[in-house]
């Protein structure tokens, strides 16, 4: 009996497979479609301003100099800009704030007529910078409102406000302007925090015998914290950035440090010191935002993330 011999093994066939699933294709993740327009809008109108202001700052014709950075040290306006722009913040900061929180509070408790006097207290946010230093410029002039006032109540022929030689008036003419032109975005901002802070705490504070400053110092302004470091990051950067104001009142009298990057760019024509007093204000910001950052945090986040 004989025996078929055995199959020759043949080989597995392959499979055929679809087009589609031999090269799979890398696809963009959508979260960075949706973010790449403002990362190019960010690149192209700060990144790189930044990069070549930096580079004209310490770059010559010959090459890195330090040079521009030294004739910025050596101009007496430089510290007297310097002197000002920070006497300018430690004053006008902590007023906006107060002034800023006051009458936040004072909406939150929904007086008649509140949203009257929010839209009010909201018009200098539609007004530009010159446009403000202009209108208080008509107050403090020579033959201004303010003098024309105090020469009908008999206290004088008029006061030179704005005068080279008076430091301090000039100081508090820009001061006043600043705090009433800007002190509605500190207000519209806090307005907004207070609106995410449930009233729930606030009351079972108050049901417990928590005074109203008891209240305000352990319930409202621990849950305020993150939107007055915003205000106080946004606030003491355009602080550092003020110049049409006080230029439509006093001109190089009273110079400050944005003032000083016009006056080296446009009147003296060097555009690297200009770009070197830019830097010092970016360093300046930088700074006081990592500051406030470290200052500001909030513990028990801290504490969590240990």
């Amino acid at each position: 009996m004989t025996t078929a011999p055995d199959p020759a093994p043949t080989e597995p066939k392959a499979t055929p497979t679809r087009p589609g699933r031999r090269r799979r294709r890398t696809r963009v993740p959508t979260a960075a479609l949706l973010v790449a327009p403002s990362v190019l809008f960010l690149a192209a109108l700060f990144l790189w301003p930044i990069v070549v202001g930096v580079g004209q700052a310490v770059t010559g014709t010959d090459g890195p100099t330090l040079a521009h950075l030294r004739r910025m040290l050596d101009d007496p306006y430089f510290w007297q800009a310097t002197r000002n722009t920070a006497l300018l913040i430690v004053v006008l900061i902590p007023l906006q704030f107060a002034f800023a929180l006051t009458m936040a509070l004072l909406l939150r408790e929904r007086p008649r007529l509140s949203s009257f006097y929010f839209y009010v207290w909201c018009v200098p946010l539609a007004i530009s910078d010159l446009a403000a230093g202009l209108v208080w410029l008509s107050i403090f002039a020579d033959r201004g409102y303010l003098n024309s006032v105090l020469a009908h109540l008999g206290l004088g022929d008029g006061y030179a406000w704005l005068s080279y030689d008076n430091d301090a008036t000039m100081f508090l003419a820009v001061l006043l302007a600043e705090l009433w032109r800007a002190t509605s975005l500190v207000l519209v901002i806090v307005v907004a925090g207070l609106q995410n802070i449930p009233r729930d705490y606030d009351e079972a504070a108050a049901v417990f015998g928590a005074t109203y400053w008891q209240r305000l110092r352990h319930v409202i302004l621990p849950q305020l914290r993150p939107s007055l470091q915003v205000a106080l990051i946004l606030r003491t950067i355009l602080g550092l950035q003020t110049f049409a104001v006080a230029q439509a009142l006093t001109g190089r009298s009273f110079p400050l440090l944005v003032g000083e990057t016009y006056q080296w760019y446009v009147t003296l024509q060097n555009e690297r010191v200009s770009a070197a007093i830019a830097l010092v204000i970016l360093l300046m910001s930088l700074g006081t935002a990592v500051v406030y950052l470290r200052v500001l945090r909030d513990p028990a986040a801290t504490g969590s993330g240990r």
